[in-house]
């Protein structure tokens, strides 16, 4: 059985439900299937062939079809590729390297080689913002941009959020929504949620093994060597990250740091699309892409 599932059936029952999802992807893409040093790689691809390159990082305990309400906008700028993380469920290889190594910006490599990339933008959602910024201060020189929602990594993570999911999860269905919506926020009221998409989120609780370590916290000494433009944007009441004190922490240390701090908000963040689009589109933080392609 694969560790990171806790039966084979559920594994099967994730990876086609997830499929499903996939087809339905709201512009054309392509499926990628990439080799690297800790097993295959899944990648959807959209947008133009020659349209700046964009890497899409998930947060723990999700996959790529976190961003389809993203892809439409983003894709008619930017050449995206949503990458399934490995130890995630989605449809990469089940490898988790230790967070406390280099073992995930190898791994980075790897994809943006075959991507035939030397350079691109990235964004990531918590422990995928932690992945965009880990590679960029390890590879400072092939990032043109970041963006991070809620990234892990920064501000203080707070321990009580964790003790009190695995308490829920042991009361069934009903104990693994209100785990959920303990660790993410409540939906903003009127907030529109897509039924099928939530049903795949308590799928995956169910099946899945998540990520029981801590996120290495990044030195002052590492975030200095941000020196791109960085756009964070974080939630008041985050229960699992202490949003005020990444605003300060990337504010001192990173000298073309962005952070927007949504009082209300929660860790899931929502409607972001715009605000990160103009980022990406502006024009004072675009570099020249002359160099995208080895």
């Amino acid at each position: 059985m694969n560790g990171i599932y806790k039966s084979i059936a559920g594994e099967r029952e994730i990876r086609e439900r997830y499929s499903r999802i996939l087809s339905r992807w709201p512009v054309p893409c392509e499926h990628l299937r990439l080799p690297t040093r800790e097993g295959e790689t899944f990648v959807v691809a959209c947008g133009p062939a020659n349209a700046p390159p964009l890497l899409l990082f998930h947060g723990s305990g999700a996959n790529s079809a976190m961003w389809m309400g993203d892809a439409a906008t983003w894709s008619q700028h930017f050449r995206l590729f949503a990458v399934d993380m490995i130890g995630e469920p989605g449809l990469s290889a089940p490898a988790r390297p230790p967070l406390a190594s280099e073992s995930h910006a190898l791994w980075l490599d790897d994809v943006m080689q075959g991507l035939s990339l030397a350079r691109a933008s990235m964004a990531g959602v918590s422990l995928g913002g932690w992945l965009a910024l880990d590679y960029a201060t390890r590879r400072p020189h092939r990032i043109d941009r970041i963006v991070v929602l809620c990234p892990g990594g920064v501000g203080r993570q707070k321990n009580g959020i964790l003790f009190k999911a695995i308490f829920l999860q042991m009361f069934g269905e009903w104990g693994r929504k209100k785990a959920l919506e303990a660790a993410l926020g409540p939906a903003p009221a009127g907030a529109a949620i897509n039924p099928e998409f939530a049903k795949f989120v308590f799928l995956i609780q169910k099946h899945f093994r998540p990520r029981r370590v801590k996120i290495p916290q990044f030195s002052d000494e590492s975030l200095k060597r941000l020196q791109m433009p960085v756009l964070a944007i974080v939630g008041g009441r985050d229960a699992m990250l202490d949003s005020f004190d990444t605003k300060r922490r990337l504010e001192r240390c990173v000298p073309h740091a962005s952070v927007c701090l949504l009082p209300d908000a929660g860790h899931l963040l929502r409607e972001q699309t715009t605000r990160v689009l103009e980022f990406l589109l502006d024009s004072r933080t675009i570099p020249r892409h002359a160099d995208q392609v080895l």
